[in-house]
């Protein structure tokens, strides 16, 4: 089966100007789409339409394939069915392919997960349906008002005010994702035809982006979805905590001086965090294999145990442990390079900063939102203290 997800995506905007490519939680709002998009088991190929080129610059960037639409349906009245029926129709000619689900997303539906991608596919085949579209639980009361300013009940009577569990289910259409089959949808030329199901996506996922207000809304929401998703993946026992020092502590720059000393720059607030953590009892490690002293002048400000100008990382690491015995699975290891390697994958819990080289990216199970000597050690170790909490961690000490 041939799936294929379509990205809508004009430069147009008129109620946020150049809002697709708007900076949103470190990264293009499209940017978010697309990602989800790559990541769904059941999507075999990305296309974004558009008809701007910072756009399919920024979505070929991300990995999405572009296909250029015309301006006679690029415009502010243009429908979204007409993007997916050119781009299906341009496919076709030059390609001959043509999928046997069609999957659009919308970019502006930014909180989007992969498995919501997914399920909306899962649900159409498994309900043997035509078409599909992602929705949330509504509850509230719908009102309008007559000509004569009259306010009346829309899907309600006004006389009557039920409780919500003796209502019937109503759902709202979240924007973010439609299923269709393609020969079926190239037929109706609308997203919705033949059998109709829903799939049903958890409320805190529901937002679109039509205001800037909605770009505050979801920052705040991203935020703490990524920290609960950061959050399950920790060990369950978290028992040590170990850094590398330069790309984590630092931006992995340095200042060379005349008389050949380095300086490089820290994060005061990665100090605060790695002082909650340190209140608690829990054993930190900064590994380097930097020789330069700066690296214990600044642990030992901090009081960390500190291992710097180590060549093999893993077994400094391993022999560390072994003295405070602690097992490699109930371990937290920070890193951003290939050096860094090996104890990432060894360790409970492997995490790099976001500016981390791409095959150290590929190889740790969290990936922070901050970047290297930019706050990074602090969004762990927030991450880390919350987990001490839950599991009462001060008190075994």
């Amino acid at each position: 089966m041939q799936t294929l997800a379509i990205i809508p995506a004009r430069g147009g905007s008129k109620s946020i100007p150049r809002k697709n490519v708007r900076f949103l939680a470190g990264k293009p709002l499209i940017a978010h789409t697309i990602e989800q998009a790559h990541q769904a088991k059941l999507v075999n190929r990305v296309v974004v339409s558009t008809d701007d080129v910072e756009i399919a610059a920024i979505s070929q960037q991300y990995g999405a394939e572009v296909i250029w639409r015309p301006a006679e349906i690029s415009g502010d009245t243009a429908t979204s069915e007409a993007a997916l029926l050119y781009t299906l129709n341009f496919l076709r000619e030059q390609e001959n392919y043509l999928p046997d689900i069609l999957v659009f997303l919308q970019c502006t539906s930014p909180l989007t997960l992969a498995e919501d991608i997914d399920a909306s596919i899962q649900t159409l085949l498994e309900s043997n349906a035509d078409s599909a579209l992602a929705v949330v639980p509504f509850h509230y009361f719908l009102w309008q008002s007559t000509a004569s300013g009259e306010a009346i009940g829309i899907n309600h009577d006004k006389r009557v005010r039920p409780l919500r569990q003796q209502r019937t289910p109503q759902y709202l259409e979240t924007g973010a994702v439609y299923v269709m089959r393609t020969q079926g949808f190239l037929e109706a030329k609308h997203r919705f035809f033949g059998k109709t199901v829903m799939y049903i996506m958890p409320a805190e996922r529901c937002l679109e982006i039509d205001e800037p207000v909605d770009f505050e809304i979801a920052e705040h929401r991203m935020r703490q979805l990524q920290q609960q998703r950061h959050a399950a993946l920790l060990p369950q026992r978290i028992s040590a905590l170990v850094l590398d020092f330069d790309g984590v502590f630092t931006d992995n720059k340095v200042w060379v001086l005349e008389d050949g000393r380095e300086a490089v720059r820290c994060d005061r607030s990665d100090g605060l965090g790695l002082a909650m953590l340190t209140r608690l009892g829990l054993p930190i490690l900064v590994l380097s294999s930097e020789k330069n002293p700066v690296v214990q002048a600044r642990c030992d400000k901090l009081n960390l145990t500190c291992y710097h100008g180590v060549q093999d990382k893993l077994v400094s690491l391993q022999g560390w442990l072994s003295e405070i015995k602690v097992p490699l699975s109930e371990v937290v290891y920070v890193g951003n390079d290939m050096n860094d390697l090996a104890c990432l994958q060894a360790v409970g819990c492997g995490i790099v900063v976001h500016d981390a080289y791409p095959d150290v990216r590929a190889a740790a199970k969290i990936i922070l939102a901050s970047l290297g000597g930019q706050g990074a050690i602090r969004e762990v170790t927030e991450l880390i203290h919350q987990r001490l909490k839950e599991n009462d961690y001060g008190k075994q000490c």
